[in-house]
């Protein structure tokens, strides 16, 4: 048996077509009717809806659906649970719905009330979200970025790191003009690119910092742990396994409005032996992600079942 990890994307993976390869698979589709009743709106259906796909309040529980019902797919397949699970922002959550910390019901409601909150926190402000990028493997991006991020903000307006994704990627978030205006200055710091996100909610930035505080109450009010849960997971917010439910919900609290520590993350896993990672849900983003922070490993397998024919080779490759 291969030792791996189970990686769940986030917000952002979501396309049109991201059940088409799945829609005869009977599993997959029961989790997705189970989601949709528990919703109270047909998902497959609103995922052709650009104006419900691309809306954070949907996307967030179905991005969720989907990956659960890709990972129950994956699991009756293989049958061997993963040594460790992490998700980047958003699919932490599709992470602790695996390994049974939450249940899919109480899941898909919290990340809908999540959605709200967040787009609520942006309430006469004007958010955005950027990617910076570097190929220069002298330059030290998260100092850079801070520095820059630092200079330009001010006491009305701000931009912050929110995802550490590796070492020549990292995301901001903040005020819309910041982001639009600041692509000058970091590219007098010697980055390569600055690529603006097509989304309006800081994510992860503390003009989030509302939402901690009703998340708190949220899960305060459901079953965290209920059950013992199948395998640990990796929290974005330090990079470390939370054993209870005060310290789960804490880090779920943090990780709102806190930098997401993709990298330190998939290093925490490589530093437990574990060099398979599978990706589970809609796209490759983190399968891309790992072939930059895990270059030069050995040893290090990458692959995603985004797709429904990849399944088979996969799991033959992690049966050993």
């Amino acid at each position: 048996m291969t030792r791996y990890a189970a990686l769940f994307p986030g917000q952002g993976s979501q396309n049109k077509n991201m059940f088409e390869s799945y829609k005869k698979n009977t599993i997959f589709n029961e989790y997705i009717t189970k989601s949709s009743q528990i919703l109270g709106y047909d998902i497959s259906k609103a995922i052709q809806d650009d104006s419900k796909l691309n809306n954070t309040t949907y996307t967030q529980p179905i991005m969720v659906a989907t990956s659960i019902a890709m990972w129950n797919v994956w699991i009756d397949r293989i049958n061997i649970m993963p040594q460790l699970a992490a998700g980047h922002s958003l699919g932490e959550y599709s992470a602790l719905v695996a390994n049974q910390t939450l249940s899919l019901e109480d899941c898909l409601n919290l990340v809908t009330e999540r959605a709200r909150f967040m787009v609520d926190a942006m309430t006469g402000v004007q958010g955005g979200m950027a990617a910076i990028m570097s190929n220069n493997p002298e330059m030290n991006l998260s100092d850079t970025v801070e520095k820059v991020c630092e200079q330009l903000s001010n006491d009305k307006e701000i931009i912050q790191p929110v995802n550490y994704n590796s070492k020549n990627q990292i995301v901001i978030a903040g005020h819309k003009n910041l982001i639009d205006s600041c692509e000058p200055v970091f590219k007098t710091q010697g980055v390569k690119r600055v690529i603006i996100l097509p989304v309006s909610v800081a994510a992860h930035s503390s003009i989030m910092n509302s939402c901690s505080d009703k998340l708190f109450k949220l899960l305060n009010n459901i079953d965290v742990l209920k059950k013992e849960s199948l395998f640990p997971v990796i929290h974005n917010s330090d990079a470390s396994i939370k054993d209870s439910k005060l310290d789960i919900i804490k880090s779920l609290c943090d990780q709102v409005c806190n930098p997401v520590l993709w990298e330190k993350t998939i290093e925490k896993i490589f530093s437990e032996n574990i060099g398979n990672y599978i990706e589970i849900g809609p796209g490759k983003v983190l399968t891309g992600l790992n072939s930059k922070i895990l270059i030069n490993k050995d040893g290090v397998t990458s692959s995603s079942i985004d797709k429904y024919e990849s399944i088979d080779g996969v799991s033959e490759a992690y049966n050993g």
